[in-house]
């Protein structure tokens, strides 16, 4: 899952939809720092609300994740994209293929989701806006087993730079991908790219239903979320 199929049904609690987001800040910000459920758990019911919630939300990022992966859906559409884009591109001999095949499951179902209601990705850059950067970072390196420094400088520019709204359009999905693609040394997306984004598209939203069902055997199927007052579990 992406940023805001993570975050979306949580928009009532900015410092949850942070916890939601952080694994994926930490890829930016400390790459080599990993905040996992077993380090955010202890925190869950902590006495500052605001660290209770953002540990909740990193716990949730990670159950939603283990599902999602696990999806049927997940797994034969990520390789159908990962061959889409290696017999419609030049040659590589690499593993770009198959890294942007997984990728671009997840940051076109999460424009499946604000195609919905794009207000709600308003709403959504709106809660981060209510973060206090340093209370974040703060409570992050309570969880995480290495400190993290550059956090605090990184949230206020996801909030500005609001890429999220560029998933709905192939050249700027283009220009993201090729600045992530940068971020992990791997060679950058032709312009022809754009010309296969709209049959991916297609199988995404055609795919949509069973990539947001959890297996029945996961269980996330049959538990609640995780965001819950006080700090406490589901049953």
């Amino acid at each position: 899952m992406n940023y805001f199929a993570h975050g979306h049904r949580f928009l009532d609690d900015p410092y949850f939809v942070a916890g939601t987001a952080l694994p994926d800040w930490l890829n930016i910000a400390a790459r080599r720092v990993r905040v996992r459920s077993k380090h955010a758990l202890p925190f869950t019911g902590d006495e500052d609300p605001r660290v209770a919630a953002l540990a909740r939300g990193i716990v949730q990022h990670h159950r939603d994740d283990a599902w999602f992966h696990e999806t049927p859906a997940f797994v034969a559409l990520s390789w159908e994209l990962t061959v889409l884009l290696r017999d419609g591109l030049p040659p590589d001999e690499g593993f770009r293929p198959s890294f942007l095949g997984h990728i671009l499951v997840e940051l076109l179902l999460d424009w499946e989701l604000i195609a919905d209601e794009p207000a709600r990705l308003e709403r959504y850059y709106d809660a981060l806006a209510e973060l206090d950067p340093e209370v974040v970072q703060a409570g992050v390196n309570r969880m995480s087993p290495r400190p993290i420094e550059r956090l605090a400088e990184l949230i206020p520019l996801f909030t500005r730079e609001r890429f999220l709204f560029d998933y709905g359009r192939d050249d700027r999905l283009w220009f993201r991908l090729n600045q992530v693609l940068r971020r992990v040394s791997l060679a950058p997306l032709p312009a022809e790219f754009c010309d296969l984004l709209p049959e991916a598209r297609r199988r995404v939203a055609a795919a949509r239903a069973g990539l947001l069902a959890p297996p029945a055997a996961h269980p996330a199927a049959n538990h609640e979320d995780t965001h819950l007052p006080n700090g406490g579990r589901a049953r």
